[in-house]
């Protein structure tokens, strides 16, 4: 999350930059906005996954299932993989979505500390209703900062 609600004035960006010659004012003004603008999406996001009983990761670790073709389950380690998070979080994270009926975990065969992690029924309708708003959502953000909204 990026906290600064006010950015640095283009004043101060040119102080800094003559006191550290190798500071790019132009890259590091740019990269400022735009994790001010990445830090309120994310903000807007998870009050939207927040209506849903969901949240950024649980969406995330839904959506990363979903979007496997030709697979219908995923291992915790694929799964984890994908998302930077730690081993406790993400085995959390599943253990919840499990309970809440969104996923189903099972065992890979013998091995008992293989698990396979399909999405449900009620995961996929979960998705179904989410998607749109989140579409809307990322769409609106993208169209903010081309002039057209």
């Amino acid at each position: 999350m990026f906290f600064l609600k006010e950015l640095p004035s283009r004043e101060m960006m040119e102080r800094y930059g003559s006191r550290y010659p190798e500071m790019n004012v132009n890259a590091v003004s740019d990269a400022l906005v735009m994790m001010r603008r990445a830090s309120l999406l994310i903000r807007e996001l998870e009050a939207y996954f927040a209506r849903f009983d969901l949240s950024l990761l649980r969406f995330l670790i839904l959506i990363i299932i979903d979007r496997e073709p030709g697979k219908e389950a995923l291992t915790m380690g694929e799964i984890k993989e994908r998302v930077d998070v730690s081993k406790p979080v993400m085995t959390r994270t599943i253990k919840t979505l499990d309970s809440d009926g969104l996923v189903a975990v099972s065992h890979r065969g013998a091995d008992r500390r293989s698990k396979l992690v399909l999405l449900t029924e009620s995961g996929r309708r979960t998705l179904d209703k989410v998607l749109p708003g989140y579409f809307e959502l990322i769409g609106n953000f993208m169209g903010a900062g081309d002039g057209s909204s």
